[in-house]
């Protein structure tokens, strides 16, 4: 079962690694770093990189191990604080919000 699995996400990773831009929606992007995108982050950021924005630095620190954990406690911490995606923009710029 295990081999299986494993050759279904090696064979969806070199589709997606192989794949054009043009096959993405919006600005041409999508292939690799849209798989990326929606595999480590979720639909809501495969969708935004492929519409043109970046992933935020900190979405990417929630991938190291243990470590992950203070960002996503401090990402808690800022929606418990009622932070909107236009005061992130303000914050940190329109090419992650």
């Amino acid at each position: 079962m295990k081999k299986i699995i494993v050759v279904l996400l090696v064979g969806v990773f070199l589709l997606t690694a192989v794949s054009t831009p043009t096959m993405a929606q919006g600005q041409g992007r999508g292939g690799f770093m849209g798989f990326i995108a929606g595999c480590c982050f979720g639909i809501r950021a495969a969708g935004e990189y492929n519409e043109g924005k970046t992933i935020h630095w900190r979405e990417w620190c929630r991938l190291i191990p243990y470590i992950g954990g203070i960002f996503a406690i401090w990402d808690g911490i800022e929606g418990a604080g009622g932070m909107t995606t236009a005061e992130y923009s303000a914050t940190y710029g329109a090419t992650f919000y």
